[in-house]
């Protein structure tokens, strides 16, 4: 048998971790920024630039893109050449992948912390991010399957199943939710609108998750658990079952996330039903993981990296338990918008991806430059430290969001809500926030036990950029032998493989979606609800910049407490024209959807959202809201205006002909009332200022369903 030499890239694999270990500490140190300044505004530092609205999506990008994302590759590119036996397909798209993905996260920080969001969840970087990140994304892609393709080895291992499965997956998502009419270099409308928008995002979201912090690190696991605990994986069978259930599931249960929102029924229906059904293929996942440690358990008490797969697994078992049980609309209504999602996500994002990146490291650093793991015992105090931190961030967020929800359903014996004024729920779970800055810390001061650990390794080893390696030459035939199953059949047809893949993926999408979009009667217009004005449409693309979707909702849930907190039920077709959706996903302040409507509870004066704006704690010294003083400040560039109109039109805004050439004027005039109604209060602003713009979308909220139910 002819036996071949190679040699496996390692450089690639130590500047992906590297990276890990530059971003971790950003993107953590981000984290520990939001956590104080939900518990003390003044950590906003009353800069544009530092608010909470631009450091949180600054902090979610960062943790999955950066931190997590960086440590994914790493990993794939290590495991994927070993059982693969071969070097990378290309050493030169390894290298765009790497400096591409740098460059994607440094115009992520830069953009976001500017102002310049599409203001959707996990997908908030303007088109021309989008673009550069399709394009890295398909030399990453391009690269594996090339691998694949000169492989000397007949059947590809489960791990390479994953890592496929993660390429196409969010190669799909990413391209059907990013598709956006460009305004100008760093300004875009999504061409999908309101319950359309909604549906796609949310189907992105979830499946960002499943196919980005998910499915990579399963495949991750099946490699690098049997390697640090020297035992086999459990059940190959078992691994079967796990992967197609698992690809095929996840897809259909995006709606999930908007129960109870104004979204048809059969939508909702099915993310509930196909997000329960997820319970069984991902405890089947766990499972193999905990058992292939049967015997093993010795090892576990003494290694780091163990300790780290176990509280990862375990994470993973209890967020893929919780996440279903959450989708159940009885307790989605309990759980959604609250604190209980976020304590959810925490679960899953520092105990199973946070797991599986320092059990993974603390493995293969050693190995990969030859040396020993420069300090056991701080690993070890690192694994507590992680540990204790993550309970003590979670738990009292558990407690807060439970704690938010009880009070706000809560009435008096005559009938009357106990708490009619949501600052009230906020003050009480403040105690919360402030134990959730100890978990955080504890976390953080973790990882730097673990940056120093890492780096002192590295230094103390040498990586061989090339290592020498050998495998016999594959001679494979296309025909099927006997007694050989389907699934070892295909497993040697990687096209065939990838092909099977995508139908699995593209089922779910296409039965949500394709109707949201093609079937009218899904979406009925309301003849009372207009297009905004170009003031009110500038005052949004301002709320979105200035991320206040972070901490408001504009969703009321045809729950008792909200309708008579905020005000009539939210229907599907009051959206026709929000370019994204805005209906956000947790409420550190009061829902927004029925501010505009007048004579209302909810309605403010324009006075009311200045000195909301420009001074919260003199409006309510118990509030956390930061102050925006510069949209007093900032001018908004009117010569926009016309181009934004068109690009609403085009996508099917029914302004009139040539309105483009009117709405400056109309924004001149509508702003010049609204300046004159503040300087009436005392307080003089420009016409041209931001907060104007602000004041007249906050008005506009509601206002048409007011007037079509009077």
């Amino acid at each position: 048998m002819e036996v071949q030499q190679f040699n496996y890239d390692n450089k690639i694999v130590k500047y992906f971790i590297i990276a890990t270990l530059v971003w971790g500490a950003v993107a953590l140190l981000v984290g520990l920024l939001i956590a104080l300044q939900l518990a003390f505004p003044s950590f906003n530092l009353g800069l544009e630039y530092t608010s909470y609205g631009r450091t949180r999506p600054l902090h979610t990008n960062a943790v999955i893109f950066a931190f997590i994302g960086n440590a994914m590759f790493a990993g794939i590119y290590h495991s994927m050449q070993r059982v693969l036996k071969a070097r990378l397909f290309n050493d030169t798209m390894s290298k765009v992948h790497f400096w591409g993905w740098q460059i994607i996260i440094v115009l992520a920080a830069l953009t976001l912390l500017g102002g310049f969001t599409t203001g959707k969840e996990y997908a908030e970087l303007e088109w021309p991010i989008d673009i550069l990140i399709a394009l890295v994304w398909v030399v990453f892609g391009a690269n594996m399957i090339g691998t694949i393709l000169k492989r000397r080895v007949k059947h590809i291992y489960a791990s390479v199943w994953w890592y496929l499965a993660s390429f196409l997956g969010i190669a799909v998502l990413h391209i059907v939710n990013s598709i956006e009419l460009p305004v100008s270099l760093l300004k875009s409308y999504p061409i999908y609108a309101g319950a359309q928008d909604a549906v796609v995002q949310w189907w992105y979201g979830h499946n960002a998750v499943a196919f980005f912090l998910t499915t990579p690190w399963l495949g991750l696991m099946y490699y690098y658990l049997p390697k640090a605990s020297n035992r086999p994986i459990y059940s190959y069978q078992l691994s079967i079952v796990h992967f197609w259930t698992l690809i095929f599931l996840y897809m259909w249960s995006g709606p999930h996330h908007l129960l109870y929102q104004a979204l048809p029924d059969w939508v909702q229906a099915l993310g509930v039903t196909f997000s329960i059904m997820l319970i069984a293929p991902s405890w089947g996942g766990m499972i193999n993981g905990l058992l292939t440690l049967r015997g093993a358990w010795d090892k576990v008490r003494d290694q780091a990296e163990l300790k780290f797969m176990v509280v990862a697994l375990t994470a993973y078992g209890m967020a893929t338990f919780e996440g279903p049980m959450m989708s159940l609309k009885s307790v989605n209504a309990i759980s959604h918008f609250t604190d209980w999602t976020i304590a959810h996500t925490h679960i899953a994002g520092m105990g199973w991806n946070g797991g599986m990146i320092f059990g993974m490291l603390y493995w293969l650093v050693p190995k990969l430059f030859r040396t020993n793991l420069y300090s056991k015992k701080l690993a070890n105090v690192h694994f507590w430290l992680a540990t204790l931190g993550i309970l003590i961030f979670a738990i009292p967020l558990y407690w807060a969001g439970i704690t938010q929800y009880l009070m706000l359903r809560q009435y008096t014996v005559n009938g009357l809500l106990t708490y009619p004024n949501f600052l009230e729920t906020t003050t009480q779970i403040m105690p919360m926030y402030h134990a959730r800055i100890l978990g955080g810390l504890l976390f953080f001061s973790g990882f730097l036990l673990f940056f120093y650990n890492m780096v002192k390794t590295i230094q103390a080893g040498s990586l061989v950029d090339n290592e020498a390696a050998e495998a016999p030459v594959l001679v494979d035939s296309s025909a099927r032998r006997a007694g050989e199953t389907i699934h070892r059949l295909i497993e040697r047809k990687g096209v065939v493989f990838a092909v099977l893949i995508v139908i699995a993926l593209v089922i779910g999408g296409a039965v949500e979606i394709i109707p949201m979009m093609k079937i009218e009667s899904n979406i009925p217009k309301i003849a009372a609800v207009t297009p905004y004005s170009p003031l009110e449409l500038a005052g949004r693309d301002i709320y979105i910049s200035n991320g206040c979707y972070n901490c408001h909702s504009q969703q009321v849930r045809p729950l008792r407490w909200e309708t008579e907190r905020y005000g009539e039920y939210s229907k599907i077709g009051e959206f026709v024209y929000d370019h994204p959706f805005q209906w956000g996903s947790r409420r550190t302040g009061p829902d927004l959807a029925r501010t505009g409507w007048v004579g209302s509870s909810t309605y403010k004066t324009a006075i009311w959202h200045y000195n909301h704006f420009t001074k919260p704690k003199e409006m309510n010294p118990q509030t956390i809201m930061p102050a925006y003083p510069w949209l007093t400040k900032n001018t908004v560039d009117l010569t926009e205006i016309p181009t934004k109109i068109r690009a609403m039109q085009t996508l099917g805004v029914p302004y009139a002909k040539d309105y483009d050439k009117q709405a400056v004027a109309d924004y001149r005039d509508q702003a010049g009332k609204i300046s004159a109604e503040l300087k009436a209060a005392g307080v003089e602003v420009a016409p041209d200022k931001e907060i104007v713009a602000m004041i007249a979308y906050l008005h506009k909220l509601g206002r048409d369903i007011s007037t079509a139910t009077k």
